[in-house]
């Protein structure tokens, strides 16, 4: 359910391309030429999305349901208030990215970075959160304990409470080599 009442429009596949290059130019560029992507209120349902750059665009209030952003570039982007519900964000990168009130229930967020991303008041309902940065890894914290002090401190900000974590040290295995 839509948490807003904000008017989506639709869009050609040409007319989003169109877009997407004018903001690569935009980007190549330094902001010179080209055009920002403004994809306020967009409906781009189902739209697939992989691996596009979208660094600083306006996806404030669109409708991204089910849409294909793996990969994506997305840091400083406005996604505020943005339907993400069953997205797939894996390998995204938000860095910095605006996801106030953004509805990302069931969406995969599997190994996205969301560094320094504002997530207040987001829905993370049921979302994939494996292997998501949500700080830098200079920080993290290296006990067990501590790592679930941490988590459950986040998952409290976001109004959730963890059921279950599972914490597992990647094998290192170290080979002497003699010559």
């Amino acid at each position: 359910m839509r948490l807003n009442c904000m008017l989506v429009w639709n869009m050609t596949k040409n007319e989003l391309k169109n877009i997407l290059d004018q903001h690569k130019l935009w980007i190549d560029s330094g902001n010179n030429q080209g055009k920002q992507a403004n994809l306020e209120g967009a409906n781009l349902y189902l739209a697939n999305l992989e691996g596009a750059n979208l660094q600083g665009a306006n996806l404030f209030d669109a409708n991204l349901e089910g849409a294909n952003l793996e990969r994506a570039y997305l840091d400083r982007a406005y996604l505020d208030r943005a339907y993400l519900r069953g997205a797939n964000l894996s390998g995204a990168n938000l860095y910095l990215a605006n996801l106030y009130l953004a509805n990302l229930e069931s969406a995969n967020l599997e190994n996205a970075n969301l560094e320094n991303a504002n997530l207040e008041g987001a829905n993370l309902e049921e979302a994939n959160l494996v292997g998501t940065i949500l700080e830098k890894k200079e920080t993290m914290l290296s006990s067990e304990s501590n790592l679930r002090a941490k988590f459950d401190e986040l998952a409290k900000s976001l109004g959730l409470k963890i059921v279950s974590l599972k914490v597992e040290r990647e094998k290192t295995i170290v080979e002497t080599i003699n010559l």
